[in-house]
């Protein structure tokens, strides 16, 4: 076969090429490019010269612990965020009783459980990822097994663990298959380093997670199925900031020179002995320590002495914009982060903090929730012995309200209360116990004691003087007769008095406390 006919066969057994379409003249892609000008796309400038390497700074564990000890920006870009997730809690919203929320409450006290999420929270967002081994007395051999709820025995919840993700926890490569578990997709178990130095394989319903910043598929399966450090995000902004604070410091040396202009001075320099010059240094060193406002300064006819000073002028402004730009990528408010007032004309800094109680409130359903829905269930168990059909929580505002607007919350929410109630709506005890409950978030009626509420009647039949006997609030009346009940029949007047004794007492313990 000679070589024009090798090349024919060749070529038959190649797909055809697809031609390339043509460009109309004068036009290209969606990039801007002026090549005579040396702008845009593809062109030789500086801009064109810059790249954005991936790094994975999460990864560099040493870094992060010297920027966390070391940097006290670093430190409050972690701790500031966490600790306004966790500072004024949740409030249970079910129908438990009091007494039984309490129990709750104290549970979270005893264990300290609100400490150590703050702690896995925190560590989280510094190392790209923590957990919390739920701790359950009895269960130290069976660590390795999905969590049985009906395993869990009166008084055997003993709080979490913390570790993050380089203290001993590695993530298996086994995955959760089953698409009903909230976890689909995370590792099936974790290995553990314990407190005692045992390494156990502890299963995934024993854990709770605290991860940094999400992170696409590719990466986090980089980085085991973490997230990324807060500090990765904040890097280059903070070595801008870093790096402009302490030129400014240099610059404060060279605020004020001297500077003594001398003829002779490159001849005594160039053809002088070294005599000669050591005389020069010690005559100069000597005029600058007795230097001062009432001393004198010698010089020749020829010389000259001269101050120059600096000017700081617009160093402020490139600082603020680095200061802006840090904020900006850990989104938090300059008046928080750097602890500076408002700027310029009638600024409150309201609509700044507006918009970062909405990120704390984002990042304590996104982060802080799936945490509590699967400890409260644990805890129920622990403290009750069941888990209630209606387990269900809020978190508290994140904003501290002042006297004023306590007060105001306090007189809406008691009149709210006192409508239902003269509705007909609810009944005595459970007017009592939505007053009770309004001590935790406004200080009154915490008086209200679990007895007056058991005395209280539970019906939601109405008195010949109303629902429930005369208690007034404002100006709204417990037991005045108003137009929604004018012809109600009367009804069995014991509960009417047996309220009316509830109440009295309470008004003697309002009046001496």
């Amino acid at each position: 076969m000679t070589r024009r006919e090798r090349s024919a066969t060749r070529d038959a057994r190649q797909p055809p090429k697809r031609p390339e379409p043509k460009m109309p003249r004068g036009l290209t892609t969606d990039a801007f490019s002026n090549v005579l000008a040396r702008l845009g796309y593809g062109t030789p400038n500086l801009m064109e010269g810059t790249e954005y390497p991936l790094t994975r700074l999460t990864q560099n564990y040493q870094l992060m612990n010297s920027l966390y000890r070391n940097n006290w920006i670093v430190r409050k870009i972690i701790d500031v965020i966490p600790e306004d997730m966790t500072r004024n809690w949740i409030t249970i919203t079910t129908q438990l009783p009091p007494d039984e929320i309490r129990k709750l409450n104290k549970l979270w006290r005893v264990r300290r459980v609100r400490q150590k999420i703050l702690t896995g929270l925190k560590w989280g967002r510094l190392y790209g990822g923590a957990v919390g081994v739920i701790m359950i007395e009895g269960h130290e051999d069976i660590l390795h097994e999905p969590l049985d709820f009906d395993t869990i025995m009166p008084g055997s919840f003993k709080g979490l663990l913390i570790l993050d993700r380089w203290s001993g926890v590695s993530p298996s490569a086994e995955l959760v298959a089953n698409i009903d578990d909230p976890e689909f997709g995370l590792p099936e178990s974790y290995q553990v380093t314990m407190e005692d130095g045992r390494t156990q394989r502890v299963h995934h319903s024993r854990i709770v997670r605290f991860i940094g910043r999400e992170l696409p598929y590719w990466e986090k399966l980089a980085e085991s199925y973490w997230g990324a450090s807060e500090v990765e995000v904040v890097f280059d902004e903070l070595k801008k900031r870093d790096n402009t604070s302490w030129n400014i410091a240099q610059l404060i040396f060279l605020a004020n020179l001297r500077v003594l202009k001398m003829s002779d001075l490159g001849e005594m320099l160039g053809v002088g002995d070294e005599q000669a010059q050591r005389e020069l240094y010690n005559t100069l060193q000597a005029q600058n320590w007795l230097m001062s406002n009432m001393g004198l300064y010698l010089l020749n006819k020829d010389d000259s002495f001269e101050t120059h000073q600096y000017t700081f002028s617009g160093l402020n402004d490139i600082y603020e914009s680095f200061m802006l730009d840090i904020a900006g990528a850990c989104q938090i408010p300059v008046t928080k982060l750097f602890g500076r007032s408002p700027a310029g004309m009638n600024a409150t800094g309201e609509s700044d903090m507006q918009n970062y109680y909405e990120v704390i409130q984002q990042q304590q359903e996104s982060i802080l929730g799936p945490v509590l829905d699967k400890l409260l269930p644990i805890m129920c168990m622990s403290e009750f012995g069941a888990i209630p059909d209606d387990l269900e929580y809020t978190f508290n505002p994140i904003r501290t309200p002042d006297d004023e607007e306590i007060a105001d919350l306090a007189d809406k929410k008691t009149k709210s209360i006192l409508e239902v109630y003269n509705a007909g709506l609810i009944s005595q005890k459970t007017a009592l116990k939505e007053l009770k409950q309004l001590s935790t978030t406004t200080g009154m009626f915490s008086n209200i004691t679990d007895e007056d509420i058991e005395n209280a009647d539970d019906s939601t039949h109405q008195g010949e003087e109303g629902f429930g006997g005369d208690l007034s609030y404002g100006e709204f009346t417990l037991g005045a007769e108003t137009s929604n009940r004018t012809g109600v029949p009367q009804g069995d007047t014991s509960s009417v008095e047996k309220f009316r004794r509830v109440l009295d007492r309470i008004r003697r313990r309002f009046r001496n406390a």
